[in-house]
Formats: structure tokens, sequence, C-alpha cells
């Protein structure tokens, strides 16, 4: 990959520093845009040009004339392109895109509505709280189990997977939703939250702060 192709259009967000932490990790030169989301940037003609959808990140790799988005999909992405953050063993290769996919379709949607209904909802309707309250908790719990015996979530070795998860933590760590009671958890989140990486990852385009 001629990493100077690579452009990616984000916002300090979680989904956002799944791909900053990836390309930090991966040392991948690239070129960066600030896509203001509090100004409705993800909204005008070129953005959407990009992303129909109008969410954060985006990826433009123009070596091979690719658009990807969606942060799992950026994810696997760099992580095949650049052959690293993924096991090489089949079995460890699986796992950990097994614990990507449970991330993008259960933690990150969780987490991201339990911030809404706690801190960003025009109305506290404390149904939804409570709702989103017990299911991050039961994430937490699968999580925690999962790193009982093992320092990642693959096994022995860092992988996309973790980068995912940290991201969203990240967040919930900084407005306060408590985790550290699931010791295997908070463990963990401390082990990579020291990764140099990462702490670059969670900075760009600007540090993320809370409500």
């Amino acid at each position: 990959m001629s990493a100077s192709t690579l452009h990616l259009y984000t916002d300090s967000s979680p989904n956002g520093f799944k791909a900053t932490i990836a390309l930090e990790e991966l040392g991948l030169p690239y070129q960066l845009s600030h896509v203001r989301i509090d100004q409705g940037q993800h909204r005008s003609a070129d953005f959407l040009a990009l992303n129909p959808h109008g969410r954060i990140p985006v990826l433009v790799d123009r070596a091979h004339g690719r658009i990807v988005f969606e942060s799992a999909a950026i994810l696997l992405y760099l992580a095949e392109q650049a052959q690293g953050l993924l096991p090489r063993d089949p079995t460890a290769r699986w796992e950990a895109i097994t614990w990507l996919m449970f991330h993008a379709a259960s933690v990150g949607p969780i987490l991201g509505q339990r911030v809404h209904f706690e801190h960003f909802a025009d109305e506290r309707y404390l149904p939804a709280v409570q709702r989103y309250q017990r299911l991050s908790d039961d994430a937490f719990k699968v999580l925690d189990d999962r790193l009982a015996t093992r320092a990642y979530l693959a096994g022995d070795e860092y992988s996309i997977a973790d980068i995912a998860h940290f991201a969203w933590l990240h967040i919930a760590d900084i407005i306060d939703i408590d985790f550290r009671h699931y010791p295997n958890l908070w463990r963990w989140y401390q082990q990579v939250g020291e990764r140099p990486a990462v702490q670059r990852g969670v900075s760009l385009p600007e540090p993320a702060t809370g409500p």
C-alpha cells in the first residue's frame, strides 16, 4: 500500500478513534481531514459523495481507487492491506474477527444508545436509560469473562478487536460510565490505553471531552 495515498475523514468520536488508532499502530502516513459534525460538515454534498449515510469515519485509498466507510470495515481493510493487527494463526484470526463483529453489532450500538439517553437526549426517558445500562453491563460481563484468561480479546495478540472496543470504552470512561468493577476488563483497558499509538489516536483530530 502506498501510505501517502491514504486520506481519512473523521471527527473526535469513538468510531473515528478506531481508524486513527489503527493507522497510528500500523505506522502508516496518512492525510487527515477534520469533519466537524457539530458544524454539520458530515451533511455536505462533498462528504455525502464519500458516504451517503453521512457518518464518519471514511477512508479513501487513492492507490487502489477505494472508498471504505463503517469503522469496523476500515479496521479490517487496514489490517488486510498492511498485514498487521490480525493474528496469522487462522483460529486466532477468526477469534479477532468474531470479537470485532461482537463490538460492531452489540457493544458499540449499546454504548452509543446509553450515551445518548444518559447525556444527550432532550428528555430523560427512564425505561431507555435503564435498558441500555442493563445491556451495557451485560456486555461488560461478557468482555470481562473473555479477558479473565487472555491478555487480549483474540488471545495473546493485540488486534483490531481490541482497538474497536477500546475506542468506545475510552468515551465511556470520559463520561464516567463505571466499568471498574469488572477487573479483567479494567486491567485490559488500562493496558491498551498505555500504548503510545493509542494515546496518539484518541487525540486526533482533537481530544474528546465529556458532555
